[in-house]
């Protein structure tokens, strides 16, 4: 059974207008989408800013309404409206957010952040509390003495290891991490990159990788769903969707990864030019006419895209 099922998820938002502020017309965020995830495997969501993939992290956990559609949490229908139903799989579904900063209280020590959900969920004693958080900072590689210390004390790759640490703190089944690691510089990166998987192994967590940058995307996932304005372009495994693109977006986006071998650098360019303008020449057969990407034609068991069939385009 998949851990996470996703089914036509539609997030709008009103747009008011008018002397009465009334709804004069929609932001359709998240147009459809549909995902589902296997235990112990990681999904990638990539798009660009504004495709609606960060909405999409933020809805399954319950941060933003949905409209309609279905979350399938262990095939059980999540149902975020219910408080009662809501409070059941907090614990098992967290969130690593991009800002390792911002998302920490600034106010607070190391010590009540981490424990934060621990107070929200288990009884601890005083003496429990600090026993947990301090093996909780050991587990992504913090001294244990840094737990009365502040947020600005700590470097950006440590803030996100703490972050991470609030996140494993209940032993959740699925962690949404959205974009965790776009505000860190490259080196730190790939330190905290390497982290999530070897605390993936450890643990049996399941991720939900929010990105925009492809090169990360194909370093940690297995599956991959590329966004458009709210829906996909294309979803398939991370081989099918690097080595067979189908959809002229998703061309577009693997064609701006860039290379690091000095030798290839003026084939890829011209590679890139010639792609660029495929996608300038040929956009309106793969989206209509509000610029809008068609629905996933299924290509394989595992590989779908929305590419134009016959009366499209």
């Amino acid at each position: 059974m998949a851990l996470l099922e996703v089914r036509d998820l539609k997030v709008y938002f009103p747009v008011y207008g008018g002397i009465f502020r009334r709804i004069v017309d929609r932001i359709k965020a998240v147009d459809g989408v549909n995902l589902t995830i296997e235990p112990g495997h990681t999904y990638g969501l990539v798009g660009e800013s504004g495709s609606g993939k960060t909405t999409t992290g933020r809805a399954i956990i319950g941060l933003n309404p949905i409209t309609s559609g279905q979350i399938l949490f262990q095939g059980e229908d999540i149902g975020w409206g219910m408080r009662g139903h809501q409070s059941r799989f907090r614990k098992d579904i967290q969130m690593i957010f991009q800002d390792p900063y911002s998302s920490l209280n600034p106010k607070k020590r190391i010590l009540d952040i981490v424990s934060e959900p621990l107070r929200n969920f288990e009884k601890l004693t005083p003496a429990e509390e600090k026993r947990r958080v301090q093996e909780l900072l050991a587990q992504v590689g913090l001294s244990s003495e840094t737990i009365y210390k502040y947020p600005h004390e700590f470097s950006g790759g440590q803030r996100q290891r703490i972050g991470i640490a609030r996140a494993i703190a209940l032993k959740p089944k699925l962690i949404i991490a959205d974009e965790p690691v776009s505000s860190l510089d490259v080196s730190v990166q790939a330190q905290v990159l390497n982290f999530m998987q070897d605390i993936q192994k450890e643990l049996h967590l399941t991720y939900l990788f929010i990105s925009h940058d492809l090169g990360i995307i194909r370093h940690m996932c297995d599956h991959i769903g590329i966004m458009y304005r709210g829906r996909y372009v294309e979803q398939g495994t991370t081989r099918e969707i690097f080595e067979n693109p189908q959809h002229i977006y998703t061309k577009r986006l693997l064609a701006a990864i860039p290379d690091l071998d000095p030798s290839q650098r003026g084939k890829r360019q011209r590679q890139r030019q010639l792609i660029y303008q495929e996608y300038d020449k040929e956009f309106s057969q793969y989206f209509d006419h509000d610029g809008l990407a068609y629905a996933l034609r299924p290509l394989s068991d595992t590989h779908s895209a929305a590419i134009p069939g016959r009366g499209q385009g």
